[in-house]
């Protein structure tokens, strides 16, 4: 794997304070950057297709930063899809270099309000992927930091591409501390040693990485992520959904609750 700039942080130095309230921390000037596309110019959406029963979601909005416009657009395909009646299982993937960039800092520097708004939506939408009443597969066509990590341990099943991308938790390196309930995901859906190596060292985990240290299920190469999330999900689909509802309350419902998801 050749060496990338940090996907968060690329090559530069810490720059400066960013205040969101009581909630301060040192962050990456290039970090502060909006990229390309930023998630706030423009009406964004996430595609949906279906090849048979599995319903395949694409989050196409360069890093895909999190947002409260990109959680909205998430629920909303949610939604949909969750008022269906008869077979269903649920893929998720970026496009691109990106799965998920995280925080959409850029977008949060003027506004602490909206800030603190969207670390309360993310951990409520992490609840609801825990319970979501369908089979669930996230699929990482690429880098997949800090909230947008968080949000593939929301997935009954990860698969990874092998040969380029990370899946890691940076905030040990932009002086964000998560709270109990960010770090709480991590330890209800990863192995302990895994989760705490995770937060305190920030570390990458490339796909092989990953895969041995149980954050993803599968690898593959760049060109069948998505096929082989498809058809692990589609391997599923037929599951009752009523039955595996009950079944991942019995498992995630308390932690579910904990994130602020209780219906």
């Amino acid at each position: 794997m050749s060496a990338d700039p940090d996907p968060v942080v690329g090559n530069g130095v810490f720059g400066r304070d960013v205040g969101f309230g009581d909630l301060t921390f040192f962050a990456h000037t290039d970090n502060l950057i909006p990229s390309e596309k930023p998630s706030y110019a423009h009406p964004m959406d996430i595609w949906l297709q279906h090849e048979a029963s599995v319903a395949i979601l694409t989050w196409d909005d360069g890093e895909n930063r999190i947002n409260l416009d990109s959680l909205g657009a998430l629920h909303q395909r949610l939604d949909e899809l969750e008022a269906t009646t008869g077979p269903l299982a649920v893929v998720l993937t970026g496009t691109g270099k990106f799965f998920s960039n995280g925080l959409d800092l850029a977008r949060f520097a003027g506004s602490p309000i909206e800030f603190r708004e969207t670390l309360k939506e993310l951990k409520r939408t992490i609840g609801r992927l825990f319970v979501y009443p369908a089979f669930t597969v996230a699929a990482l066509n690429g880098h997949a930091f800090a909230g947008g990590a968080l949000i593939t341990l929301g997935f009954d099943y990860r698969v990874m591409r092998e040969d380029r991308g990370y899946w890691c938790m940076n905030e040990a390196e932009i002086g964000l501390a998560l709270d109990e309930q960010l770090f709480s995901i991590l330890e209800h859906r990863l192995p302990k040693a895994t989760a705490r190596v995770a937060v305190f060292t920030a570390k990458r985990f490339s796909g092989p990485d990953a895969l041995a240290a149980g954050i993803v299920e599968a690898t593959t190469s760049e060109d069948q992520v998505v096929r082989q999330a498809i058809d692990m999900a589609e391997s599923y689909v037929m599951a009752d959904r009523k039955i595996l509802a009950q079944h991942k309350r019995h498992a995630h419902g308390a932690e579910a609750a904990f994130l602020g998801f209780d219906n």
